[in-house]
């Protein structure tokens, strides 16, 4: 392999040496010592994230089955920034003795998937797309498990490997028939030889099903609440962000590059599912007492939106959408930072035991005020930044009555945010959660979502940079 090869293939190669360095270090380090390795990942996992910004060669390998473009890179380096945040907030995590003796399992799965979702997100090929998408799902399911003395750990893990089997199965039975009509894997073969008949569009609905599920799309989404339960929170915020942000990414690329000719098919797909995934969400995340299952119907509709910028089929809608996947890491990440350091002091995940949090942590109660009010769109933070920009996508085609729906359930979605901000400031309690002391990492990992929420928002020109590059894709 050249230099040149190693430069296109960067952010694969460099996790896949991280993974083998920690699994040397598993070998070779003092048992009293694991918690070192801890802060030993994070620096290396930070040194990459960096790299993964350096300039790079745009070129291909193995006969076109992985590309590389400036687009591409941009998404990974978000996925990465998102993976570097969860690695941080895991710190004081990993340090609690039940965890003493798997720290090294955790970094080598997560950074595992991490990979998996890099060469899917480079995939010019259905094969290359399958076997990242493989990589990226097996390590989840074990890291949903990952609390094995837990009934509902062990369980959120067997609901998540034998839902990502059926997804699996669904996507490769219409990518069979996509092979059957059109003989070749290829995106850009497929593209060129997509007739448009009724197999063809059968077999791109099997496609549209497994990636929803992926995506958890309203009505494939009914594994979600159970699994964000019963998974470590800080697995949960990975399988919100990273793993969602991973699929979106790549569904947003097959759909503009693979399947323009059915391009009013999809767009009705997505149109009716978009109404659905919004409106469910909000609706069922009204009913939720348990934190972890809010946010999890928070994520549902979330991904509601980020829809509309698929429907727009254009260079705006692939642009919004990857600037709102980087507002929603910062956002989401931050309220779930917040329900971390929570439950790691006091097993508390409800949001009945958030009333007068303010009395007693007015620090993390301002926290997760600034992540909700980003995540429901309030200006000036940056997911109001993201909303408008999605919804721009959408009216810029003329979806006029989708974006007022959106709207309306945007109003919905503010009124259960604000239930948990009502909870902790104006909710009295006699015994309200005590004062939590966060370690270095904590705040380290708090102060960045901090920080990315409000950044983002106000660097208006970030959003023209990321327009500019996904031309790229």
């Amino acid at each position: 392999m050249s230099s040149s090869n190693f430069l296109i293939m960067r952010h694969e190669l460099l996790l896949t040496a991280v993974a083998l360095i920690i699994l040397i270090a598993e070998i070779f380090s003092d048992p009293k010592k694991k918690h070192s390795i801890i802060s030993f990942t994070l620096i290396l996992f930070g040194v990459i994230t960096a790299a993964g910004f350096l300039p790079s060669p745009e070129g291909s390998m193995f006969g076109g089955m992985y590309n590389s473009t400036a687009g591409k890179l941009l998404m990974k380096n978000i996925l990465n920034v998102g993976v570097l945040i969860i690695l941080i907030q895991s710190a004081d995590w990993l340090r609690k003795d039940e965890n003493a003796d798997k720290i090294h399992e955790y970094f080598i799965l997560l950074i595992s998937t991490v990979i998996g979702m890099n060469f899917m997100i480079s995939s010019g090929h259905f094969l290359m797309f399958y076997i990242g998408l493989e990589l990226a799902t097996i390590p989840i399911a074990a890291l949903a498990a990952y609390d094995r003395y837990k009934n509902q750990s062990a369980e959120a893990g067997i609901k998540l490997i034998m839902i990502s089997a059926f997804s699996s199965g669904i996507l490769l039975y219409g990518l069979s028939m996509i092979y059957g009509t059109t003989g070749t894997l290829y995106f850009n073969e497929v593209a060129d030889l997509f007739q448009n008949n009724n197999l063809q569009v059968l077999g791109f609905i099997f496609f549209f099903t497994g990636m929803a599920f992926k995506l958890s799309i309203v009505p494939f989404h009914l594994w979600t609440a159970d699994v964000y339960e019963g998974a470590p929170i800080n697995v949960t915020s990975y399988l919100s962000v990273i793993s969602k942000g991973a699929a979106a990414f790549i569904f947003i690329i097959i759909l503009f590059t693979v399947f323009p000719v059915i391009t009013e098919t999809w767009q009705k797909a997505i149109y009716v599912t978009a109404i659905l995934t919004m409106t469910i969400g909000n609706l069922f995340a009204i009913r939720q007492q348990n934190l972890k299952r809010f946010l999890a119907f928070s994520s549902i509709s979330q991904a509601g939106y980020l829809l509309l910028g698929f429907i727009g089929g254009n260079q705006l809608g692939m642009a919004s959408v990857i600037y709102y996947i980087l507002v929603y890491i910062f956002s989401n990440l931050g309220a779930f930072g917040v329900v971390l350091v929570i439950s790691n002091a006091t097993n508390k995940e409800n949001i009945n035991d958030y009333n007068g949090l303010y009395q007693t942590n007015p620090g993390l109660s301002l926290i997760m005020t600034l992540a909700l009010f980003s995540l429901a769109g309030i200006p000036p933070v940056a997911g109001f930044f993201g909303k408008f920009f999605l919804f721009a996508a959408a009216a810029e085609k003329g979806f006029y009555i989708l974006v007022l729906i959106a709207v309306l359930n945007t109003i919905i979605s503010l009124y259960y945010y604000l239930l948990i901000v009502k909870a902790m400031f104006l909710t009295r309690s006699e015994t309200p959660i005590e004062k939590v002391n966060s370690g270095f990492y904590t705040k380290l990992g708090l102060g960045l979502c901090v920080a990315g929420i409000f950044v983002i928002g106000f660097a208006s020109i970030l959003f023209e940079i990321i327009r500019n590059i996904s031309y790229g894709i």
